[in-house]
């Protein structure tokens, strides 16, 4: 079996490899303008979503003005990820959000104004707003309003590209979705009894459901077609995982917040070709690579989705068995963006969401990307409290051997030391010792090859037979 290269000579290889994934992303856009929706706005939910033009507005309740800044940037990223232009951003000082509409009435006669003046067809409300206040802010604006919940939905659903993927999203939706079916319009609330049934006939007369119970209850069946459809593919994934834990094959999970250059370590570590944007959310999908370390042993580098903060809810359940590969690692490299404004704030929230899937006991190596684009005062910041940080950038290669080292040296060693006489004719023993062992020394003797090496316990009992006190 051949493995890829854990050493490749940046010079020489495409560490980003084949990115037609990337070119078909970049083929699509939404053109501004081009919406042919209809101007009520009564059925939001029933609609899909479609950003264009849009108004932030952000509720700043703790911290500094500073973290208030960095959260409508981040805000403004993952509306121009979904597609959308952004026209203008609003934020209100306040204790806590309005429980009618989010934001104060003066604030909301202000945003109205400004969706007047800019044509702008949504307002993105940064947090996760009740039924009532959607409703509330829409009837008052005039407009599509939407939550951060949804806008991150909106990009997983655009992003996902496997049959895992694509299950795991429809069920987050879905289940965010059925907390906020409302009564907007008679329509939703008007009984299907009599002819009223759309011609439905004997069995659709009577009181029947309203629109609205009905929605509940196909939501409700379709959530539970695709929990097992999960339950289907779970089943493949721990198949594959199991053999890997049977065979001893160390992990390695890639994890960090999103757009912190996981996928671009990943593909400069073993030249996946994993798709790489500057975009939020451009990896949804867990790609996992065989790569070898400088004596031999194999291991198992996975990367996995981002992460932000406040990541909803519903998306942690959907995608459990996606980030249970970080559960399962040996080792997890936790990649932090060095060039963001808040990388101490990245770390915190990444850590929230491991210890949220219960990998927070998993081994950690922290290591700082985008050197190259840091400012040199943020990453001597970062060294100071993170000492035992590795420091890289993936773009242009600096770093990646001390990593490589690091990796290497933090990986599960084998727990027995044997000394064995193995025939010739037992090549496979020798290749196992290469591939889940660590060979002290090997001597080619007359009856066979006389080795030294740190071995599994499994591995251990077969070679015993072969033993030796010489």
């Amino acid at each position: 079996m051949t493995y890829e290269p854990w050493e490749a000579d940046p010079e020489d290889l495409d560490y980003d490899g084949d990115q037609q994934d990337l070119a078909d992303r970049l083929s699509l856009r939404r053109v501004a303008g081009m919406s042919t929706q209809l101007a009520d706005i009564t059925e939001v939910e029933y609609r899909e979503l479609q950003l264009e033009r849009v108004v932030l507005v952000s509720v700043w309740t703790t911290g500094s003005e500073v973290d208030a800044d960095n959260a409508m940037a981040e805000l403004k990223l993952l509306a121009e990820t979904a597609g959308s232009q952004v026209l203008e951003g609003l934020v209100q000082r306040r204790s806590s959000p309005d429980p009618a509409t989010f934001i104060g009435r003066g604030k909301v006669d202000e945003v109205r104004q400004v969706v007047i003046a800019t044509g702008a067809d949504t307002v993105i409300c940064d947090g996760e707003l009740e039924p009532a206040q959607l409703r509330n802010l829409e009837d008052r604006v005039g407009v599509k309003v939407i939550d951060r919940t949804a806008l991150i939905l909106d990009i997983f659903a655009q992003h996902a590209k496997s049959a895992e993927g694509k299950a795991q999203v429809e069920l987050a939706q879905l289940q965010y979705l059925r907390q906020r079916l409302r009564g907007w319009g008679g329509n939703l609330s008007r009984q299907a009894g009599g002819r009223a049934a759309a011609g439905a006939g004997i069995g659709g007369r009577g009181p029947g459901e309203t629109k609205i119970e009905t929605d509940r209850r196909r939501i409700k069946t379709r959530i539970a077609i695709l929990r097992r459809r999960l339950r289907e593919l779970d089943a493949v994934r721990d198949t594959k995982r199991s053999q890997r834990t049977r065979n001893q094959v160390p992990s390695v999970a890639i994890v960090g917040y999103t757009n912190a250059g996981k996928s671009s370590l990943l593909n400069r570590l073993t030249g996946a070709g994993v798709l790489v944007e500057d975009a939020l959310f451009a990896t949804l999908d867990p790609t996992t690579r065989r790569t070898e370390t400088a004596d031999g042993r194999v291991f198992t580098l996975t990367d996995t989705v981002g992460f932000i903060r406040h990541l909803p809810h519903d998306l942690v359940e959907a995608f459990r068995s996606t980030l249970e590969e970080s559960v399962a690692a040996d080792l997890l490299v936790h990649v932090v963006d060095g060039s963001d404004p808040d990388p101490f704030g990245q770390i915190a929230a990444v850590r929230t969401v491991l210890a949220d899937i219960g990998a927070a006991g998993v081994a950690e190596q922290l290591v700082v990307n985008k050197t190259d684009a840091a400012d040199p005062d943020a990453l001597l910041a970062l060294r100071g409290r993170y000492p035992d940080a590795v420091f890289v950038s993936a773009r242009t290669g600096a770093g990646m051997d001390e990593l490589r080292a690091r990796v290497e040296q933090r990986l599960p060693r084998p727990e027995v030391e044997v000394r064995a006489l193995v025939p010739y004719d037992r090549g496979d023993l020798i290749n196992r010792i290469h591939l889940s062992g660590e060979f002290v020394s090997s001597e080619h003797t007359e009856h066979g090859t006389l080795v030294v090496a740190r071995v599994n316990a499994d591995l251990a009992g077969e070679l015993a037979r072969y033993a030796s006190d010489a």
